[in-house]
């Protein structure tokens, strides 16, 4: 049986000397997120072997429940357009299209706190991590409801938009970080329960926003809202935590089939080994931190991402919108969209990560770009033709592709640049995607408001059909990028076994299948 040490501290250099870059920048970015695990006693060692004083022994799959309550917690921001007319009409009496610009500040202030916070969760852990997220995502749904009481805008810009995106950030790599310590082995599996929770909150919330602010008024919706997502996270702040120092997992190869079975005395080893992983991890050469992030392949990844999530993010602000004034639908009928949209959110982050283990990722990210450029190039037929069914369908997969997105990139990362830079690879990544967010939602509400002045209605399909245009631009640049990454070790054998199924069929065999998977 072949085997395989995988540490949580990931790839050690082989190069004792640090590479040090001249650029000023680069060296600031390199202290800042300088390798600095968090340092724990024996004590808390031995504590952090039980849940609840002595009554569960834990193990690392306790911790997928609560990257999905971290995560549910911060999906919420995705059900943000259910409360753009109730807020406008609130503050405004009518409505003026500001409140959408509260979630593109929210993912501002959310990568802000992503891209500077990571160092310090590395540090300090994600308990602590999540305890901090958790009380500013609190304290800015109280200044929010402060903000609608009180009929100010710029409170609920504050709470929302600022507060509650700061807390976002940190709460948001937690569970990230932490899972793709403790499964080195299953980095796809590990980063798409880390992410899958997050479209799982907008279902729930884009379902109970409406009825829970018919009940209880807007202002106090926040406010319980707020103490939901103060326990939520609170709790599961006590049960995620990172490996013990150097914690290391088992990895074994599938048994070949063609040769004699394993002895019983080899079946009872992997059984005490406790891991019988079929994935081994990708090998790749050691890379400093400052060499992944200025390599050619790392600036491409940022372009090919920002170029898959663009259409995805601007949809998720507008998609109540689009589907009550193209549409004609009533709110309860987008509130039902905007909850099967988040739903298509959760499965894409956990399929695809999961199939990426299988099929590699850069093929994941080519078929996820594909269903982006198709759907924004049949936008503006489908609104033009009031076309909702077929428009309700791709939405759905580009959803389901923006969610697959979120869920493999930080798998993507770790094979391309190695464990150890995960956390600032992935913090750029998360800057970048922030970034887009605020630089595109401007400009979508920039065009989108230009229109309507101009003495265009907002139920005319032309305000949206203008973005689709840029929007469709961005995926095609995306699609392009994602073809000049290199392919991973599984892109390469999936492409061999996919050439030698349709060059040699008659002499495929069923176990040619099982060794396609690494």
């Amino acid at each position: 049986m072949n085997t395989l040490d995988t540490t949580s501290n990931g790839i050690t250099s082989s190069n004792p000397e640090v590479i040090k870059s001249s650029n000023c920048i680069l060296r600031a970015i390199q202290n800042h997120y300088q390798i600095s695990p968090e340092i724990k006693s024996e004590a808390q060692i031995e504590q952090e072997k039980w849940l609840f004083g002595s009554c569960v022994r834990f193990n690392r799959w306790i911790c997928f429940p609560a990257a999905f309550m971290i995560q549910f917690c911060c999906g919420s921001l995705f059900a943000w357009s259910i409360f753009n007319k109730p807020i406008d009409t609130s503050i405004y009496e009518e409505n003026t299209y500001t409140a959408p610009i509260v979630f593109y500040v929210a993912i501002g202030f959310q990568g802000i706190s992503s891209v500077i916070s990571g160092p310090w969760i590395e540090r300090h852990g994600p308990r602590q991590a999540c305890l901090l997220g958790a009380f500013m995502f609190f304290v800015g749904h109280l200044v929010t409801a402060l903000g609608l009481y009180l009929k100010l805008m710029w409170l609920v810009f504050l709470g929302f938009g600022g507060v509650c995106g700061l807390g976002l950030g940190i709460s948001y790599l937690s569970p990230i970080s932490a899972l793709q310590k403790w499964f080195p082995d299953q980095r796809g599996l590990g980063a798409g329960f880390a992410t899958c929770g997050f479209g799982a909150g907008s279902v729930v919330i884009s379902k109970v926003g409406i009825p829970l602010m018919d009940a209880v008024g807007l202002p106090l919706t926040f406010v319980i809202l707020g103490l939901i997502y103060l326990t939520l996270l609170t709790t599961a702040a006590f049960i995620l935590r990172t490996p013990p120092p150097n914690y290391e997992v088992v990895v074994s190869t599938l048994p070949d089939t063609t040769t004699e079975s394993p002895s019983k005395s080899q079946i009872n080893l992997t059984k005490l080994q406790f891991e019988e992983i079929k994935h081994p991890v990708e090998e790749k050469q050691n890379m400093s931190l400052i060499e992944a992030l200025t390599s050619t392949e790392f600036k491409i990844m940022v372009v090919m991402f920002i170029g898959d999530i663009s259409y995805g993010l601007i949809l998720a602000s507008r998609l109540s919108n689009i589907i009550t004034d193209v549409f004609g639908k009533t709110p309860e009928e987008a509130a039902t969209v905007v909850s099967v949209n988040g739903a298509l959110n959760f499965v894409g982050r956990l399929s695809f990560s999961i199939i990426s283990d299988y099929v590699g990722r850069k093929n994941c990210f080519l078929v996820m770009l594909t269903c982006q450029v198709v759907s924004l190039g049949c936008f503006s037929i489908m609104t033009n033709t009031n076309a909702f069914w077929p428009f309700f369908i791709s939405i759905m997969f580009v959803t389901a592709t923006y969610g697959g997105c979120m869920g493999v990139i930080p798998a993507f990362l770790t094979d391309k640049f190695g464990p150890e830079n995960i956390g600032a690879c992935h913090g750029i990544i998360i800057f970048g995607w922030a970034a887009a967010g605020v630089i595109e939602g401007l400009t979508f509400t920039c065009i989108f408001n230009s229109l309507v002045a101009s003495g265009i209605p907002s139920t005319d399909p032309i305000v949206y059909n203008a973005n689709a245009w840029w929007l469709f631009g961005c995926a095609c640049v995306g699609w392009i990028a994602i073809n000049f990454v290199k392919p991973t070790n599984q892109d390469i054998k999936l492409y061999s076994c996919i050439k030698r199924f349709f060059c040699c069929r008659k002499t495929f065999k069923v176990n040619d299948i099982n060794n396609c998977r690494l």
